[in-house]
């Protein structure tokens, strides 16, 4: 019985403890120290140890000024426990006092701790770091460093050269941690892309490639090759990723998956000559048939994006050869998929690009390539505008693959289905949901419908311009680009200066942009930026206006100047990042 009452009395100290625990962090964090020091002063008394609660003391102490209480506690506290670390509390009381004498007396008392016993470093530097006093803590680690060499410090003192603003010793702390530590090279790759992303010193990026580049020329340790083709894979410069990983497999031939990683990634970003030029150095270099298949499904892809209808006949037939040489079987299902895409929107036969996904469903398939065969097959039953037999099998993926990012790709695919044949009610209430997808490109695109019928049905409750954009949208999906371009025009005339106006001149610049007129889709996005300074496609209309001049009209300074305008006036845009970088680059703030 007694041991049931004290366990039942310890169970409710404990809760009790825990309530006045966080009891006294509310007062501390809400600013009332008053309330605070006295919370702390109690939970002292019951567990005396406890070195948060004394520094919570100690802090409440300090911003009631009750500097003198401070010190004598602090004292006591030394005097108790002998913490090398409360040398520098003491120090930090004095400095607040502003008696910089007396504080520089007790730090340099707590270094001297560091040359009588180099362990006490720990405290001591960690302590320094958390006052911010920067130099005493790189002073503190160098000391130790030279009292023992095998002390390791690398990270620490990155990070303290990176506040102090030395950017060249940061880099060479952390580039000498991640070669002594590879485990700890993700954990320095995102500091180093902390720096690389920010506007403070443009020059990191620079002084980061050319420490990389001495390192790569000094050792020939393929770890360095690695590194320098992640630098340039931050900065999307693929092709020159592409030649430190080429240096890699020559001396370990071993795998392929970070070069096709990097081709893949390539792709997204649309530099489409680096992914051709990568996957035809690994058809060349490798017989693995799902490698081989896999490269040769990407180039075809490429090549369509490209080719013009008169060059279509020739398409189909590498296809064909290509399905000859490696024969209709699972291995070979992303030619066959793309076969039956490419026969349904771009040769107009679906019939037959049916057939081809139908014969390949009696394959012997895992589940995501059933998926991956629907998801296409669903696709052209929606190009035949089957709108309900399309939404059968995309309904089918979600159910399937619930959770997935395939599931959520299905369920995009059915709000747009809904979209299409002006179910706007339905689409809206699945984009609305699918926003706050995990995959991002997901979000965004059902945010960009989200919004589109949004706006559009409260502008026009008969939602009749709507409809017209709806359609126009679906004659893009099928791919017929000049009776969709027609379209869209005359919903330009038919509502103009409606709110559907500005959506309309992004879709007409971007079939611009796709038939290669890049003068008639400039005019679109200007037309945005003089008349929709406070829509919600004014970030595109600037952005696309840049990117034309940049790459296409080779204007740099009306391109700058668009960047400028989207980088000074739009940071919450979805492009702000890459019209940054964009800038600086013709700006000459960095040589990458």
């Amino acid at each position: 019985m007694k041991k049931i009452l004290l366990t039942v009395l310890l169970f409710f100290s404990g809760i009790v403890l825990a309530q006045n625990e966080q009891l006294a962090q509310n007062y501390f964090d809400k600013g009332d120290f008053e309330k605070a020091k006295i919370s702390y002063e109690e939970l002292l008394k019951n567990q005396p140890y406890n070195t948060i609660f004394f520094q919570r003391l100690i802090d409440c102490y300090q911003q009631l000024q009750l500097f003198s209480l401070a010190e004598t506690t602090l004292q006591g506290r030394l005097k108790q426990f002998q913490q090398a670390n409360l040398l520098v509390e003491l120090g930090y009381n004095f400095q607040l006092q502003k008696q910089e004498p007396a504080a520089k007396k007790y730090y340099e008392q707590a270094i001297d701790k560091i040359r009588k016993n180099p362990n006490e470093v720990y405290g001591i530097a960690t302590t320094f770091e958390r006052k911010s006093l920067l130099n005493y803590a790189l002073q503190s680690y160098e000391l130790a460093l030279t009292l023992d060499p095998k002390f390791n410090f690398n990270f620490q003192m990155a990070l303290l050269y990176g506040q102090l603003g030395n950017t060249d010793m940061m880099i060479e702390k952390f580039l000498t941690e991640a070669f002594a530590n590879p485990q700890n090279s993700l954990l320095i790759q995102n500091q180093l892309s902390r720096f690389m992303s920010e506007d403070t010193d443009v020059a990191f990026n620079d002084a980061l490639r050319k420490a990389l580049i001495l390192r790569t020329q000094k050792n020939q340790d393929v770890f360095w090759n690695e590194y320098l083709s992640w630098f340039y894979v931050q900065q999307k410069e693929y092709g020159k990723a592409f030649i430190q990983q080429k240096a890699i497999y020559k001396r370990n031939p071993e795998t392929f998956s970070n070069i096709v990683n990097l081709a893949q990634l390539a792709i997204e970003e649309g530099d489409k000559e680096t992914a051709k030029e990568i996957f035809t150095f690994v058809l060349d270099n490798t017989k693995d048939l799902e490698l081989l298949i896999q490269s040769h499904t990407y180039l075809m892809q490429i090549r369509i994006d490209s080719a013009t209808e008169k060059e279509y006949a020739a398409v189909a037939s590498e296809m064909d050869l290509l399905l000859k040489e490696y024969g209709v079987s699972p291995y070979s299902l992303s030619l066959q998929i793309l076969q039956a895409h490419f026969t349904t929107f771009h040769l107009k036969n679906p019939e037959l690009g049916k057939t081809i996904l139908k014969t390949a469903l009696e394959l012997p398939l895992n589940e995501y390539q059933k998926a991956d065969v629907k998801m296409e097959l669903a696709d052209i039953l929606l190009f035949e505008e089957k709108f309900n037999q399309a939404l059968i099998y995309y309904s089918q993926i979600e159910e399937d693959l619930k959770n997935d990012v395939v599931g959520h790709e299905a369920s995009l695919k059915a709000a747009k289905t809904s979209y299409f044949k002006t179910d706007f009610q339905w689409a809206q209430k699945q984009f609305k949901e699918l926003k706050s997808a995990s995959t991002q490109l997901i979000a965004n695109d059902a945010l960009e419908y989200f919004l589109l019928i949004n706006d559009n049905t409260v502008a026009d409750s008969t939602q009749t311009a709507l409809k017209q954009f709806a359609h126009a949208d679906y004659l893009l999906y099928q791919n017929k680009t000049l009776e969709a371009l027609a379209q869209f025009q005359n919903i330009l005339k038919s509502f103009k200066g409606n709110e559907i106006e500005s959506v309309t001149l992004y879709r007409i610049g971007k079939i611009y942009e796709k038939l290669g007129d890049y003068n008639a889709a400039l005019i679109q996005y200007q037309t945005i930026i003089d008349k929709y300074k406070d829509g919600i496609y004014i970030d595109e209309g600037y952005y696309f206006a840049a990117e034309l001049y940049n790459k296409q009209l080779k204007d740099l300074e009306k391109a700058k100047a668009n960047y400028e305008q989207l980088i000074f006036h739009h940071e919450d845009s979805i492009y702000y990042t890459d019209a940054r970088k964009k800038y600086r680059q013709l700006r000459g703030d960095t040589t990458l």
